[in-house]
């Protein structure tokens, strides 16, 4: 097969490259140009040592239009968003695919640490062989049309595997760290950056539960929902936020760890099972965040991409704005935006 991969120029792009290569793959490197710190020269160096091409895909309006912009307009909505999320399915995967058709291509894949399963006769993904790395959270957007073409050549690997196959055969990136930052925002003060873009945040209120006043915080973006560190003042006890209320622009504080029993999704994609019936409740497992283990729950389904989702075991720093993702064992089933949520 004549494969589109994906490629940044770090270790698992370049090792999922040779992988395909050993199976007797055609392929060929893509790097996509999103925004201004965009390095396609890594990309570049690693199809270099592998031999094949790398092909410069530019996107950066795109990527603006559908991934910045909604990465500001939920943190001035008081949410918390995951653009990584938004920019795999709307830019990433979409112009993969998009290219491959246009230049011959049988397919795409990534360096992702994830599978591709089918399931009730649709496509779907399922978590990773490496739990530690698995990264099926961040793929629940993707399209029927995208996963059918897509594929995943680190699925049964680990990552401490592929770094040591990596040494053992001199591998470009071998020995190359992870980033994990927010790669528009490569200095990590996201603030700032949106700041730089929409002017000064309007300082407010932080409140209790009851209204009253308990300092002056320094704009809602700044801040997320179960955080209770770096409030910039001192309360004399542990706080937590545990609401953030962009229309009155207050945040409210309370001494107890909250957790959510029940809370909202909007926005549902159905990949690995068929859309429930309005009002069918359907047992599975959902994280709550990418890094959360998954905890069991049951979704009724509301009609209209909505549900509401009832957990065995409350969680705490159940964040709007953030993902509900949902999985039947391993495979992931559904997906969607927490909306909000019921505190006990």
């Amino acid at each position: 097969m004549k494969i589109l991969l994906g490629m940044s120029g770090g270790l698992d792009s370049t090792y999922a490259a040779l992988k395909l290569l050993r199976e007797g793959h055609s392929v060929e490197g893509a790097v996509l140009v999103m925004h201004e710190h965009t390095d396609t020269s890594s990309a570049e160096a690693a199809a270099l040592s592998l031999g094949i091409p790398c092909h410069v895909i530019d996107c950066k309006k795109e990527f603006q239009d559908s991934v910045v912009s909604n990465f500001i307009s939920e943190y001035l909505a008081g949410r918390t968003p995951n653009p990584c999320i938004i920019c795999n399915s709307e830019v990433k995967f979409r112009f993969l695919l998009k290219y491959a058709r246009e230049n011959g291509f049988d397919g795409i894949a990534t360096g992702h640490y994830a599978k591709i399963v089918r399931k009730e006769a649709r496509y779907a993904v399922a978590m990773a062989n490496d739990p530690k790395k698995d990264q099926s959270y961040m793929l629940w957007r993707l399209s029927q049309d995208i996963l059918s073409s897509l594929s995943f050549p680190l699925a049964e690997d680990t990552k401490q595997d592929v770094r040591a196959a990596a040494k053992d055969v001199g591998l470009y990136a071998a020995d190359k760290e992870e980033s994990q930052e927010i790669c528009f925002v490569p200095d990590g003060d996201y603030a700032s950056y949106i700041e730089s873009v929409c002017g000064p945040s309007k300082k407010g209120s932080f409140v209790a539960k009851d209204g009253k006043i308990l300092g002056e915080h320094n704009g809602i973006i700044r801040y997320t929902v179960g955080q209770r560190k770096g409030l910039g003042i001192a309360f004399g006890s542990r706080v937590f936020i545990t609401d953030i209320n962009p229309v009155d622009n207050t945040i409210t504080l309370s001494d107890v760890d909250e957790k959510c029993s029940e809370f909202f999704v909007s926005d549902i994609i159905f990949s690995g099972i068929t859309e429930p019936r309005v009002g069918e409740k359907v047992r599975l497992r959902v994280k709550i965040r990418y890094l959360a283990p998954p905890a069991e729950c049951t979704l009724e389904y509301l009609g209209g991409g909505r549900g509401a989702v009832i957990l065995d075991q409350p969680q705490r720093a159940l964040t709007p704005g953030q993902s509900a993702v949902f999985y039947d064992g391993s495979c992931l089933v559904a997906g969607g935006f927490i909306s909000a949520k019921k505190t006990q």
